[in-house]
């Protein structure tokens, strides 16, 4: 995105019409000239209304991802912990651009946002629709010094703290889908990636990619293959007199992984255990378990120490199913 198209959307934020003139002006180019910027803002898909002898404006306005506004909302201990918070307009994948870094130099503590994503993805590389200036997209590095063996239900741990993140916000009623996913009456809400570099026993980084559906555009919401919600729907049903703030949604979300994080390698995922089977979105229901090589019917049963899922068998055996290539939806 151009210096001038940035400034563009500083301008047009606010939601209120603008004339082509007065952009001109601010902007320092010819009406010609913002119309053609005007064009490609509009190729972002953002909604630009145009009316004749008005001006522009975009509907609804934005909220854009500030930086000062979201350092500024981080208590004191968690701040102190993150060594860099960088935000893009546009990027292929935060948890890309955090991996590639975090392989040429130090970089735990540093945040990653992004206005869009060009090339998101979820888990087992299925692609994330990323609107502009609709969701949140956040990655974070950490290093931690005892290998993958001591990051066992960290996924699920990170779960526990987005959704600590959205219960503040207001948001009412979130559940928790193994491994990676969160839900809200039965519907995705947000995703959660976790990826590791280095040492498998020993020093190794890990990236918590976070995905969170905020203000979703119905048209950009056609492309997802599930059910799905977001954060602006679910304070609908809320009687909690809260707006969907990004800048304030993103900081605590900040705030409740990094505590995690920090705490994570000493206590392990059995101190989030009894909060995440809690908010269990398929406990007690019967489910399919999907392996690279069959598919297993049985009841879901929360999940161990370990993160693993527990699935009782039609025998009344309890089996376990941990990582990999897994995928679990409830049995038609």
């Amino acid at each position: 995105m151009s210096d001038i198209q940035a400034n563009l959307l500083s301008i047009l934020k606010d939601g209120g019409f603008h004339s082509g003139e007065s952009l001109g002006e601010q902007l320092g180019c010819s009406r010609t000239a913002v119309w053609k910027h005007l064009q490609k803002l509009e190729r972002l898909g953002l909604d630009i209304e145009s009316i004749k002898g008005t001006g522009y404006r975009i509907v609804g306005g934005l909220e854009l991802l500030d930086a000062d506004r979201i350092n500024g909302a981080l208590a004191a201990p968690v701040a102190a912990n993150i060594s860099t918070l960088e935000i893009f307009q546009t990027i292929d994948s935060t948890n890309k651009y955090a991996r590639e870094k975090a392989e040429k130099v130090p970089a735990s503590g540093t945040v990653v946002l992004a206005e869009q994503q060009s090339a998101g993805r979820g888990r087992r590389g299925k692609s994330w629709i990323s609107p502009f200036a609709a969701n949140i997209y956040l990655s974070i590095v950490w290093d931690f010094e005892r290998g993958a063996q001591a990051l066992q239900g960290l996924s699920l741990a990170v779960g526990v703290a987005v959704k600590r993140a959205l219960t503040t916000s207001g948001v009412s009623s979130v559940q928790l889908k193994w491994p990676n996913d969160v839900y809200v009456r039965q519907k995705k809400l947000g995703g959660i990636l976790l990826e590791m570099i280095g040492d498998p026993v020993g020093q190794c980084s890990v990236i918590v990619g976070v995905g969170l559906n905020v203000s979703m555009p119905a048209k950009s919401g056609a492309d997802i293959e599930q059910d799905w919600t977001d954060v602006t729907t679910e304070l609908l049903h809320s009687t909690a007199d809260i707006q969907p703030l990004r800048n304030q949604l993103a900081a605590g979300l900040i705030s409740e992984i990094v505590q995690l994080l920090t705490d994570f390698e000493s206590r392990g995922f059995e101190a989030y255990r009894d909060e995440w089977q809690a908010a269990d979105a398929f406990f007690g229901q019967s489910a399919v378990i999907s392996t690279p090589r069959q598919s297993i019917v049985g009841i879901v049963r929360g999940v161990d120490s370990n993160g693993a899922l527990r699935l009782e068998l039609e025998d009344g055996r309890i089996e376990s199913f941990i990582g990999g290539e897994l995928s679990l939806r409830l049995a038609t």
